[in-house]
């Protein structure tokens, strides 16, 4: 017999979510962002739920090789662009768009053979000062990328770092104004936080990421618990062991948990090395038996325990849910200190993956 613990996919909850984004930026083109093998998820298994996107947003060739080769047509962006000058090869034969950010990008596309021209991202930094020209050099570079007869289309690009909170986006908003000012051509700036909060940044295209997998960009799940977004990921287990513990027993590597009364905890088959967060505290939210319960001590390698207190009928078998349906994984990443992005795309390949 197999390990008890699963991932299941709810395929159907991926093209709700592309549904419920549509209702939400319905005047713009979407980008299905499925970097970091989609979330966690798996690009194979989930591209074809989200074929009612406009096009892909992505990082990594293999995974755009991955969509091109599995009979995807329509556009792949590259959101970090390319990494050396003879990535252009792969750029021009699976016909890619690229974001640009640095200079030496336009004097690679400058001595570039290519079959057709390029479409490009032009990424400008306004303020969360990761990837991107400073916002007075955009028309500049604007005007270079446009003589070049190896480039097509050229869009704005930036990224939002506040979005998700009551800061919200109206600094950075201004300095992309200001930068594109008397630049003709399409906008790309709505990260998940933008789409569902800031409708006046949607232009052009939408970069929806995690909201697609049904979890919340700001990372508390009632903030989007009225969009209608739905889970994708449930990440299943069981119980198979019991303890019976006295007062003073302890729990774990460190000893970290000890029992002031006599308490019951159940061993879940489930630990760091299937993606779920060593760092998880005693107190971390675990559905057990249908009821919500607490992990108790440190997650080992390979399982972690929990209280049964709440759930006096669980037994050696019962079902464990550690993030999913019953329990938004944004829960759980609150009480590790962390976002349900980091436990979604830790999920180790160990982990079997079905779908729903």
């Amino acid at each position: 017999m197999p390990r008890p613990i699963s991932a299941t996919l709810s395929l159907s909850a991926l093209s709700h979510n592309l549904d419920v984004i549509r209702r939400f930026a319905p005047n713009s083109k979407v980008w299905a962002v499925v970097k970091a093998n989609g979330y966690g998820h798996g690009i194979s298994r989930i591209w074809k739920h989200l074929s009612g996107a406009d096009g892909f947003a992505l990082l990594d060739f293999k995974e755009a090789i991955l969509l091109r080769e599995a009979g995807w047509e329509g556009p792949i962006l590259l959101l970090e662009g390319f990494f050396s000058a003879s990535d252009l090869t792969a750029v021009d034969r699976y016909r890619l768009t690229t974001s640009v950010h640095s200079d030496w990008q336009i004097a690679a596309l400058a001595e570039a053979q290519l079959s057709q021209p390029v479409n490009i991202y032009l990424k400008v930094n306004s303020g969360m000062n990761r990837l991107g020209f400073a916002p007075e050099r955009i028309r500049e570079i604007w005007q270079q990328l446009h003589a070049l007869k190896q480039v097509g289309e050229i869009t704005l690009m930036s990224h939002f770092a506040t979005a998700d909170s009551t800061e919200g986006v109206d600094t950075q908003v201004a300095v992309i104004t200001q930068a594109g000012e008397g630049i003709s051509g399409p906008r790309s700036l709505a990260n998940s936080a933008a789409t569902l909060w800031h409708p006046s940044t949607h232009h052009d295209w939408v970069r929806p990421g995690i909201i697609l997998y049904g979890a919340s960009p700001s990372g508390q799940w009632q903030d989007i618990a009225t969009t209608g977004l739905q889970p994708v990921m449930t990440l299943s287990s069981e119980l198979i062991g019991i303890q019976h513990l006295h007062p003073g027993d302890r729990v774990g590597y460190g000893a970290r948990y000890t029992a002031l009364q006599p308490q019951r905890i159940g061993v879940v088959a489930c630990g760091y090395a299937d993606g779920y967060p060593r760092h998880a505290p005693s107190g971390t939210p675990v559905w057990v038996d249908g009821v919500r319960t607490v992990t108790v001590g440190t997650v080992s390698m390979d399982m972690l325990a929990v209280d049964l207190t709440p759930c006096p009928q669980a037994q050696i078998g019962t079902p464990v849910e550690l993030w999913g349906k019953n329990l938004p994984v944004d829960d759980v990443a609150a009480a590790c200190g962390t976002l349900g992005y980091e436990l979604l795309s830790a999920l180790a390949p160990r982990v079997p993956v079905t779908t729903a």
